[in-house]
C-alpha cells in the first residue's frame, strides 16, 4: 500500500449470531495480535501497527524489524511490548515513546513466541531453531537456554509458579523448571491459555477444549468445536468466559455457571482467524482476511446456549447492493435475504432494517426520497418498486433491469440496463422518458453515483460513457469522456471483473494507489461511491464506508 491516509470506518451486523461493532482493515496480512492497557498491537510484515481499542484508529507504527513480525506480547502493566521476528531478534519497546529499549540477539531462526514475566524483569522467547531463551531485561543477557527437538510455537510464564515456563513444541504442552533446569508435567495439545486469576487453564487439542483447575488438574468444562480444530483460545479478564477460534468462526462459552455452555457464535471473517484476545469490553480477533474485528458479547445473544456442537450456525446474508446519500448522511445496503439496512455515514452505526421480498441474486437499488425509503428490484422481466417503511408494493413495471438498476441521484428517475440498452423511467408517473443504445462489449453501470440525473456506464475494455437525462423533453446529453465530470479517484482491479483479487482506489492524477479493498466482496460492480465516500459490501454481511474527502476529490 502506497498511502494509508484514507480514513476508514467499517461497520458490521451479524444478525442473531453475535454482533461485530467495528472492523478495522489492515494494510498487510497480520501474523499476530496482542492486547494491553486499551492498546492493540498487530504484526504486519516488518511493522507493528498500534491501534486504540476504543476507536480502532491507528495511533502508531513501530518499524525496526527487518523481517516478518510473528510474535508479540505486552507487559502486565501495558507500558512495554516485546516482539519476535523472522530476523531472529527479540525487541523490547517503550509504549510511551514508541522506541526500542533493547534488542536481544541469540536465536538462529524465526522467533515464534515471546512473553514478559509478571515482574517485568525477564523475557522468554521460543524459536523455530528449537531453542528457548530466558533474557534478563536490565542487562540484556541470556540467563538460560533450553534446547528442544522441535520448534517452539507458544511460550509463557506459569501463572501458578513464575519459576516455571510453559511452552508448546511437537504438539506437546510442556512445563519447565527454570531454576532446576528440568522438565515438568506434559500434556497433549496445540495451545494453552491461563485465566487471569491463575486458577484455571484451557488446553486445545483438535476439536476439544478442556478447562482444568490449575492446582488439582480437575476438569471444569469440556467443549467441542464443529470445525474440528481449535487454533487458539483465551479467558476474559473476569475469568467468566472462554473464547476460541475455529477456522473463520469464534465461539464464546460461559464457564462460570454450574452448567458451562456456549453463549456466542461470531461469524464474519472470510479467512482463518489467527489470534483472539479479550479487552475489558469485547472480544478482538484478527484474520488472514486483513482485518481486526471487535465483537460485542451479549448484545445480540439468541439465548441458545446449549447448541448442538455438530450444528454450524448460518452465515449472514451477502451484501448484494449499496447506495450512498451523502446529503442525508446515510448509506443503504441490501442483502441476499432481502434485508435493507441504513447506516450512518459519519459514525458507521447501523440505523434501521427493513425486510423486503427481494431474496436471491437480483439487481436492486434503494434511496431515501422525500422521507420514504424506496427499494427497487428486477425479477421475471419485471421491476418492482417497494415502500420499505410501509412494507408495501407501490408499482410493477413491465421492464427488465437484468443488466443493472439505479435510482438517479435526485430521486426522480430509474435507470435500467438490459441487453446493451439503457431505459429511463420516471419514478412517480412510471413512464418511459428516455433510451440509449450502448455501443461496446459487456456494459455495466459505473460505481460512481453523482447527484442529479446523470449516469455512467463502463465496458469490458474499461472505456466509459455517460449521459445526463435531466431534461425529459429532449434527448439525453452525452457527458465528457475525459472524466472531468467525475472524481479523479478511480477503482482498478478485482471489483470490475468479479474475481477474488483485491481492488485498489487509484488517483488518476498522480497514478498512485491510495487504498486497497481486500476481502470477500459479493458483487464487485455494486461498489458505490460519490466522489467523497465509498461504500462496499462483504459476503459476511458487513459494510465498509471510506472517506476520501481529504485527498481532494472533486
Amino acid at each position: 500500500m502506497e498511502s494509508s491516509q484514507a480514513f476508514k470506518v467499517v461497520k458490521g451486523l451479524l444478525a442473531e449470531w453475535g454482533a461485530c461493532s467495528r472492523t478495522v482493515l489492515l494494510d498487510n496480512y497480520p501474523e499476530t495480535l496482542s492486547y494491553g492497557n486499551n492498546t492493540i498491537a498487530v504484526g504486519l510484515h516488518k511493522d507493528i501497527a498500534i491501534l486504540d481499542v476504543i476507536t480502532g484508529s491507528q495511533t502508531a507504527v513501530l518499524s525496526e524489524h527487518t523481517d516478518w513480525v510473528v510474535s508479540l506480547a505486552f507487559s502486565p502493566d501495558g507500558t512495554s511490548l516485546v516482539s519476535g521476528s523472522g530476523d531472529k531478534t527479540v525487541k523490547l519497546w517503550d509504549m510511551q515513546t514508541g522506541g526500542v529499549v533493547k534488542t536481544f540477539y541469540g536465536h538462529t531462526s524465526w522467533v515464534l513466541s515471546v512473553f514478559i514475566s509478571p515482574d517485568c524483569t525477564r523475557i522468554a522467547s521460543g524459536s523455530s531453531d528449537g531453542v528457548i531463551c530466558l533474557w534478563n531485561i536490565p542487562t540484556g543477557e541470556c540467563k538460560h537456554v533450553v534446547n528442544l527437538q522441535g520448534a517452539v510455537h507458544h511460550i509463557c510464564f506459569s501463572t501458578i509458579d513464575p519459576g516455571h515456563l510453559v511452552f508448546i513444541s511437537s504438539s506437546k504442552v510442556q512445563q519447565w523448571d527454570i531454576s532446576g533446569q528440568k522438565p515438568g508435567p506434559a500434556y497433549d495439545g496445540s495451545y494453552i491459555a491461563f485465566s487471569s486469576g491463575h486458577k484455571q487453564f484451557a488446553l486445545c487439542s483438535g476439536d476439544t477444549i478442556t478447562v482444568q483447575n490449575s492446582d488439582s488438574k480437575a476438569i471444569v468444562a469440556e467443549f467441542h468445536v464443529p470445525g474440528g480444530y481449535t487454533q487458539c483460545c483465551c479467558f476474559s479478564p473476569d475469568d467468566r468466559l472462554l473464547a476460541a477460534a475455529d477456522g473463520e468462526v469464534a465461539y464464546v462459552w460461559d464457564i462460570a455457571s454450574s452448567n458451562p455452555h456456549l453463549i456466542e457464535t461470531f461469524i464474519g471473517h472470510t479467512k482463518d482467524i489467527i489470534s483472539i484476545v479479550f479487552s475489558s469490553s469485547c472480544l478482538i480477533s484478527t484474520s488472514y482476511d486483513q482485518s481486526v474485528k471487535f465483537w460485542q458479547i451479549g448484545t445480540l445473544s439468541t439465548g441458545q446456549g446449549a447448541i448442538n456442537p455438530k450444528y454450524t450456525p448460518p452465515t449472514s446474508a451477502s451484501i448484494e447492493s449499496l447506495s450512498l446519500q451523502t446529503g442525508e448522511g446515510i448509506a443503504i445496503s441490501s442483502d441476499l435475504a432481502g434485508l435493507v439496512k441504513t447506516w450512518d455515514i459519519l459514525t458507521g452505526l447501523h440505523k434501521a432494517s427493513f425486510q423486503t421480498p427481494a431474496e436471491g441474486k437480483v439487481w436492486r437499488d434503494a434511496q431515501l426520497i422525500d422521507g420514504r425509503l424506496i427499494f427497487v428490484w428486477s425479477k421475471d422481466d419485471k421491476i418492482h418498486i417497494w415502500d420499505t417503511g410501509k412494507s408495501k408494493l407501490l408499482y410493477t413495471l413491465d421492464a427488465s433491469g437484468s443488466g443493472g438498476l439505479r435510482i438517479s441521484g435526485d430521486g426522480t428517475k430509474l435507470f435500467c440496463l438490459n441487453n446493451g440498452l439503457i431505459q429511463v423511467w420516471d419514478m412517480w408517473t412510471w413512464k418511459l422518458v428516455g433510451e440509449v443504445k450502448l455501443e461496446g462489449d459487456e456494459p455495466f453501470l459505473d460505481s460512481f453515483c453523482p447527484s442529479g440525473s446523470k449516469i455512467w456506464v463502463r465496458f469490458k475494455d474499461l472505456s466509459t460513457q455517460g449521459w445526463d437525462f435531466g431534461t425529459s423533453d429532449s434527448p439525453p446529453i452525452p457527458l465528457s469522456k475525459t472524466f472531468t465530470e467525475r472524481p479523479h479517484l478511480d477503482l482498478i482491479g478485482g471489483p470490475l471483473w468479479q474475481t477474488s483479487s483485491p481492488s485498489w482506489i487509484k488517483d488518476r492524477v498522480t497514478g498512485k494507489k491510495v487504498f486497497q479493498l481486500s476481502g470477500g466482496y459479493v458483487k464487485f460492480r455494486e461498489v458505490q461511491w460519490d466522489g467523497q465516500y465509498l461504500v462496499a459490501g462483504y459476503k459476511s454481511g458487513e459494510v465498509i464506508i471510506l472517506n476520501f474527502n481529504h485527498l481532494g476529490s472533486q
